[in-house]
């Protein structure tokens, strides 16, 4: 899912940018308010095993890469789609920077698929799911699944826009690897959430809705 440069045209990833940086600008805002001393070896944590988890690439015919995301995990985890934000856009700019990962000019369009469209399906899916069917976990794996899917479809769109290749094609190609990697992701949400509610519950955030036991 991420979009090398080039693939592209500048206008529209200074388009994708202009949205990008006002995400950024209020994920800054929740660490400001948000992240105490006791939270910030959590971010520290995910942040890393959301780098690892994206470091597995497929490529995808038609398509960028497929890979997994943990934007919904971040959100979940931390109590807010602005945490996905954030980890997120962390992530990115070190894999895009230090490693070419994803380009810079299109950086913008990295941040909106996984950090605001993923953290913010992640998190509102799960708080919606939850209120309906109550066990956590479940939840969490559909939340998670839903994230990515929805995030590999934009993805999608915002290549046919660009005119780097067919939109049916793109759909079908990232929507249909992405659908299959993300019960992977799914899985490692649901059972992240539950080793974190088994070991430290006291670190999730009260906006998870998750107790022990």
């Amino acid at each position: 899912m991420h979009i090398p440069d080039n693939f592209i045209p500048l206008g529209q990833a200074a388009v994708y940018w202009i949205i990008a940086l006002v995400f950024i600008a209020l994920s800054l805002r929740w660490a400001r308010a948000e992240m105490q001393e006791e939270k910030v070896p959590l971010v520290a944590v995910l942040a890393a095993g959301i780098f690892a988890i994206q470091a597995v690439n497929i490529p995808i015919p038609w398509g960028t890469s497929g890979h997994m995301m943990g934007a919904a995990l971040a959100a979940i985890v931390l109590g807010s789609p602005f945490a996905a934000v954030f980890v997120l856009t962390l992530v990115l700019i070190v894999q895009g920077v230090l490693f070419g990962d994803g380009g810079i000019t299109v950086l913008g369009a990295n941040i909106i698929n996984m950090g605001v469209i993923g953290g913010f399906i992640g998190y509102y899916g799960y708080r919606g799911l939850k209120r309906v069917f109550g066990n956590p976990y479940p939840v969490a794996f559909v939340a998670a699944w839903l994230s990515m899917f929805v995030g590999a479809l934009a993805c999608a769109v915002e290549m046919a826009l660009a005119g780097t290749f067919p939109l049916g094609l793109g759909l079908v190609s990232m929507g249909l690897y992405h659908a299959v990697i993300g019960v992977i992701e799914g899985a490692i949400t649901a059972m992240a959430l539950y080793l974190i509610v088994t070991a430290r519950p006291d670190i999730l955030s009260r906006e998870s809705g998750v107790t022990a036991g």
